[in-house]
């Protein structure tokens, strides 16, 4: 555990309850976070330590109970991006590649500290296979409720580390039910609820200020889904506030399919019975029309000077290619993020004299139909 006394977990009506406590959401049905912690000094990093756990001071599990694979320290590759320089988080060089590693590492390590022996988890595919890693390493079974739709390499991942799995027909909220109404008997592993896999995110935020020498970018341009990274980014860049360790919170700027763009309609104010029924996108990890963190995602936007765009389709398609022609195979949802890049470099929210970080958060090899669908034969 880290140098601050013990965190809470909150609800939204204000109720606390003790960290240890065996339970995903508040007593009012609300997802919980935890109360503020104490940011990190850079002399607090481990340097020895070539995981995301080199931030343990500021992850409230105990040691102890650590379950890694060696999940974070993702590289950060500069690229002429037009008449800009643009840094791309690489987050598929986490163990099942993906950024859902990071929270879930911490997730499953909380869930080891209290005797935890099974883990259910809902999943469009990659926090899915991050849960059944996880747990896997951890010897803890684990059973993943996930769309019928998902990729099969995906669903293949999850099965081969020795998950059971239950495919569910029916959207990506659907399934969720699904997983809520099985949790009264399974501990709820779920990276969209648990509020422990937001603790683990936002060591994302952590290695972009300690890749940029200590400092704060200008832009961290995200996809979201249900918007753990938006949630994940705003807890660490807080934290490094508060600790005066950075000078201002860095713009978070979201891009998400234009059908599944609850978040940054949310906060532009824009009707959402207005883009008619629902399509399916190639990006199915941001397909999420409920998001269980709406209200915190959106407030998490407004305090940094976010902006958030519902992202046309076709932009995605050509934000996979124009990523493959500069060597990066990254899978739709993470082009979501690309798409979302070139909208904010095209309207100046983004200018060239700014430092701006693309988080890119999964391989194109998690989604090889999908893909091969987008490159020319």
């Amino acid at each position: 555990m880290g140098n601050y006394s013990e965190p809470l977990l909150l609800d939204r009506s204000g109720n606390s309850y003790p960290l240890h406590d065996r339970r995903w959401r508040g007593d009012d049905d609300s997802p919980l976070m935890l109360s503020p912690l104490s940011g990190l000094m850079p002399e607090q990093i481990d340097q020895g330590e070539w995981s995301l756990w080199r931030y343990r001071s500021v992850l409230p599990v105990d040691p102890d109970y650590r379950v890694s694979l060696g999940e974070g320290l993702t590289p950060m590759v500069a690229l002429t991006w037009g008449e800009h320089r643009v840094h791309f988080k690489l987050e598929w060089f986490n163990p099942t590649s993906s950024f859902k590693d990071r929270g879930v590492s911490v997730m499953v390590s909380h869930l080891r500290s209290q005797g935890a022996d099974r883990v259910l988890e809902d999943s469009s595919g990659n926090g899915g296979a991050a849960v059944a890693a996880y747990a896997a390493a951890a010897g803890i079974r684990a059973k993943i409720i996930a769309p019928a739709a998902t990729s099969a390499p995906k669903i293949l991942q999850a099965r081969a580390f020795g998950a059971e799995i239950e495919l569910v027909g029916g959207t990506r909220d659907e399934v969720g039910t699904e997983a809520v109404r099985q949790a009264e008997q399974i501990p709820y592993a779920s990276h969209n609820w648990h509020p422990m896999f937001l603790q683990g995110t936002k060591t994302i935020a952590y290695e972009i200020w300690e890749s940029l020498g200590f400092t704060a970018p200008d832009n961290v341009v995200l996809v979201a889904g249900a918007g753990s990274q938006i949630l994940g980014c705003d807890i660490a860049f807080s934290e490094l506030l508060a600790a005066g360790q950075i000078d201002r919170l860095p713009r978070l700027l979201v891009g998400q399919p234009e059908h599944w763009s609850t978040i940054a309609d949310t906060l532009n104010g824009v009707d959402r019975a207005g883009r008619g029924e629902r399509v399916p996108t190639i990006a199915e990890g941001a397909s999420i029309a409920t998001p269980v963190r709406l209200p915190e995602a959106v407030e998490a936007l407004r305090r940094c000077g976010g902006a958030g765009v519902a992202v046309p389709e076709e932009q995605i398609h050509a934000a996979v290619r124009a990523l493959a022609a500069r060597g990066l195979y990254a899978e739709p949802t993470s082009a979501v993020a690309v798409a979302a890049l070139d909208h904010f470099i095209s309207n100046s929210t983004i200018t060239p004299d700014q430092t701006t970080v693309v988080v890119l958060t999964g391989s194109g090899l998690k989604s090889a139909d999908k893909m091969a669908s987008l490159i020319p034969a």
